[in-house]
């Protein structure tokens, strides 16, 4: 609990909605200067709530649809208010459509060091499926554009299991983004939540999805393909070139460390309790206009939860559980109570027990949900 807290600021604005995006955001920018003062009357509502932080972490939404001069106040009030390590990871979301020479300059003097790009493919028709406004050549220019603007850390998003989508048009642009070397890929399954305009189309039976045989072939491939040119996989979606560039601010969701979210949908984590902003940019200007933190929902995991929790996450990720430390924490000796179970496990191939560790394997990896179940 003495770990520096990770900050996390939801800018919930869109030129247009994607097809499958669940999250919460508005394909419209009226109401973005409402937005950025309340942002900072929220903020500051948390002044002295959490000690320290060492990351920060504008996504959305569209971040990169930011003014500068927006994208500036925003940066400059945080650290006004908040205490930052002098190490802090600062990562910027941006779609490859917005990114200009001028625009990620900008971003690099005010002290983002990290870009994540959300490319999802580096194939047209693929692309135009997912609703996305950019094209793969903008890709490759956003991408030429960052490092020529002094990025050396970037990462990409991409999504697999589309329908027609072949896996040599997916193994190509994972060879694609291999030689780009860059630092970290997260490679996501395409999930269709029921109100996505994707999602209702395809319960209307205009497309199938993957079976589950050629999604878990999907995964499998990604992971070795990348794990044969050197990346680690160290958690289910996410791939890092090195130990260094493994995300820090996304690594403190997995192990419980406390976080505060700013904005609407943004979730925060501090002394077991957990807290969710309200999902609607008019309801979140209301409550800041009256005084109030702009709170949803919020509960307090006992400590079955907590642990439920800890294993549930520790079995998505390539360090896993320390057997020792779990059993400290919860008062629950896995080896003790699961002893039968976890061996079988293993000589299934799911997991693997070592060194005081409880991990998954690469085939775990694949059903790491289910892992969670035993």
């Amino acid at each position: 609990m003495n770990e520096p807290a990770g900050l996390y600021v939801h800018i919930p604005f869109c030129k247009s909605k994607c097809g499958y995006c669940n999250f919460y955001s508005i394909p419209s920018t009226a109401d973005m200067p409402f937005f950025i003062n309340a942002l900072s009357a929220e903020l500051k509502m948390y002044a002295e709530t959490f000690s320290r932080f060492d990351t920060l972490y504008i996504g959305g939404g569209t971040p990169s649809l930011l003014a500068p001069i927006d994208l500036a106040r925003i940066i400059s009030e945080l650290d006004d208010v908040f205490a930052f390590s002098t190490d802090s990871e600062v990562t910027l979301e941006v779609n490859s459509a917005d990114c200009t020479p001028i625009y990620l300059r900008g971003a690099r003097r005010m002290g983002i060091n990290r870009l994540n790009i959300g490319v999802q493919a580096f194939d047209g028709a693929i692309l135009d499926f997912l609703e996305r406004r950019h094209s793969p050549e903008q890709s490759l220019r956003a991408f030429e554009i960052a490092r020529g603007a002094g990025f050396d850390n970037i990462g990409l998003d991409l999504i697999y299991g589309i329908p027609g989508q072949e896996m040599e048009s997916w193994l190509a642009g994972l060879d694609l983004a291999v030689s780009l070397n860059v630092e970290h890929l997260s490679c996501y399954q395409l999930t269709l939540e029921p109100g996505t305009p994707l999602g209702k189309r395809h319960a209307d039976g205009e497309f199938a999805l993957p079976d589950g045989d050629r999604q878990a072939e999907f995964f499998l491939k990604t992971s070795k393909t990348l794990e044969d040119s050197g990346y680690i996989h160290y958690e289910v979606s996410n791939f890092a070139r090195n130990e260094g560039l493994i995300s820090r601010h996304n690594s403190k969701y997995w192990d419980h460390t406390p976080y505060l979210g700013l904005g609407p949908s943004a979730h925060s984590f501090q002394d077991n309790r957990r807290w969710e902003n309200h999902p609607s940019l008019p309801l979140y200007l209301e409550e800041i206009k009256m005084g109030k933190a702009p709170v949803a929902s919020s509960e307090t995991l006992t400590g079955e939860e907590l642990q439920l929790e800890s294993l549930y996450l520790g079995l998505r990720t390539k360090k896993g559980i320390h057997l020792e430390d779990f059993k400290k924490l919860h008062g629950y000796d896995l080896m003790l109570e699961k002893g039968k179970t976890l061996a079988a496990l293993e000589k299934e191939g799911l997991v693997e027990v070592s060194g005081g560790y409880l991990r998954p394997t690469r085939a775990g990896l694949a059903v790491a949900d289910s892992l969670a179940l035993i």
